[in-house]
């Protein structure tokens, strides 16, 4: 089936309680396409997600014109002598998109910090909650006890970069628009009821990335799951990532909320395939159904693919 990569812009307008996770963002639209056309239209779109087949890969959220910084060991960076130096490049965490035919050590000579891929360091914060018990119209002690959660407060109207690999026999530019405008308007993420997570779509376009010569790696841009897809571990460089999924929309507040954890590489991963490399939108697998991930809803799946940019691994020095 005809997989094509888009860049959709958005433009932030309230904080975040959530980050703008790949998986999380596929389970949120998975939710909208339920609530916009029915649940036997959802059924339809995700047939054959677990065999190869996803209608819609998504990534993480990135600071426009951005993407994140492979992981990769030390010796594959420029070499900095000074300690200070050293610390500052820890922070470079960001890499030019416009750059990604370039040879990785120019990439990576090149990689800037929040502050310079953002505009404004986004600003981390906890922000105070109450309970309020019914009885007494007051907070109080165990349930009702005042409590703090964190939020990722941005500048106002902050562009940020999601890519999407879409199907487009079964998911066309137009309604991925359509899908993010409604999470947009109601609030993606934790504390959505209360303003957080609020965004506007600047566009959605077909996108590219440019190949690097040499190119024999996927460098990934959402947490996926490469197990059993062919990859040399030996040659290829990840973080492991546990994920401990919990559902969305009305089944949140069901009597099993809580999804199967999962193990999966994070965004920024460098997987060499054993068979040799060919240019692809996407790589990874789709996890769960038939139970597998929930008892509350036997159906649900997981986001285990990731939209890929090319990268030329070169030999260690």
């Amino acid at each position: 089936m005809p997989h094509a990569l888009h860049r959709a812009t958005l433009a932030l307008h309230t904080p975040l309680g959530t980050p703008l996770a790949g998986d999380t963002l596929f389970g949120q639209l998975c939710w909208a396409l339920r609530e916009a056309a029915g649940e036997a239209e959802l059924r339809r779109r995700l047939q054959g997600y677990t065999e190869g087949s996803p209608w819609l890969v998504v990534s993480d959220g990135f600071p426009a014109g951005y993407l994140p910084r492979p992981t990769l060991p030390q010796h594959f960076s420029p070499t900095v002598d000074d300690p200070a130096q050293r610390k500052a490049a820890k922070r470079q965490r960001w890499l030019a998109a416009a750059r990604s035919g370039e040879r990785l050590a120019i990439q990576l000579a090149n990689a800037v910090d929040d502050a310079t891929a953002y505009g404004q360091a986004p600003q981390r914060s906890m922000q105070a909650h109450n309970t309020l018990n019914r009885l007494t119209g007051s907070t109080g002690e165990g349930a009702f006890a005042p409590y703090s959660v964190p939020q990722t407060c941005h500048s106002a109207g902050q562009r940020i970069d999601l890519y999407l690999v879409l199907d487009s026999e079964r998911l066309t530019a137009a309604e991925a628009a359509s899908l993010l405008l409604a999470i947009g308007s109601s609030g993606f993420g934790r504390d959505a009821s209360v303003g957080l997570g609020k965004f506007t779509l600047e566009g959605i376009a077909p996108t590219a990335f440019a190949a690097p010569a040499g190119a024999n790696a996927y460098w990934t841009l959402a947490p996926c799951a490469p197990q059993g897809q062919g990859f040399v571990g030996t040659s290829s460089y990840w973080r492991v990532l546990t994920r401990f999924g919990r559902h969305g929309n009305t089944l949140a507040v069901a009597g099993q909320p809580f999804k199967t954890p999962v193990l999966l590489a994070a965004s920024g991963a460098v997987l060499v395939p054993a068979s040799g490399f060919a240019a692809r939108p996407f790589i990874g697998q789709g996890l769960g159904g038939a139970g597998r991930l929930s008892k509350a809803e036997a159906a649900t799946v997981q986001q285990g693919y990731a939209p890929v940019a090319p990268l030329a691994l070169e030999s260690a020095p």
